[in-house]
């Protein structure tokens, strides 16, 4: 039964991400601000992948299990809604000042982006230092989150604003 549920993992995070990016597209009715965002998603999952793979390199427990994929889902949303500070804002920029907007929408929002992005990780991180029953079920949950924020974070305040340009570009 767990081989069987392990397989269906792909499945989940592609209705994930279609799902979000459906949401998105009805919100904004455009196609164009959704594919921006979700284009960010993947920053976190490598993030939150290496740190998980780094920690697996100094205790063998930290792997691939159902509590790193439901870490890897949260992070869809999560890095989804750090993007939605900046491309939203880089919109509605866009409209009066042009292609520059991104720029300056990410240095706008960046403090934002920061306050949610540190608050979250400084509440998921009695997550990696849990102890007792089940505390390498949170130590994995805690780690892939952190790891998924810092890189969605670090990155994304340089890649929210390349993707909306590159969408820009591409879909005007």
């Amino acid at each position: 039964q767990e081989a069987k549920a392990s397989k269906s993992g792909a499945a989940v995070y592609a209705l994930a991400i279609a799902f979000a990016f459906l949401a998105l597209a009805a919100l904004y009715e455009s196609w164009g601000l959704p594919l921006a965002i979700m284009l960010s998603v993947p920053a976190a999952v490598l993030g939150a992948l290496l740190f998980t793979r780094g920690m697996h390199l100094f205790d063998p427990l930290y792997v691939n299990d159902v509590y790193l994929q439901i870490s890897l889902v949260m992070l869809i949303g999560l890095a989804a809604k750090n993007a939605i500070l900046v491309v939203e804002y880089a919109d509605r920029l866009f409209r009066e000042q042009g292609m520059d907007a991104a720029v300056g929408a990410a240095r706008i929002r960046l403090r934002p982006i920061f306050m949610t992005a540190f608050s979250f990780i400084l509440g998921v991180l009695p997550l990696v230092f849990a102890s007792g029953v089940y505390a390498t079920a949170r130590n994995i949950m805690g780690v892939a989150l952190i790891g998924g924020m810092l890189f969605a974070t670090l990155l994304g305040i340089f890649l929210y604003p390349a993707l909306y340009y590159l969408v820009g570009r591409v879909g005007g």
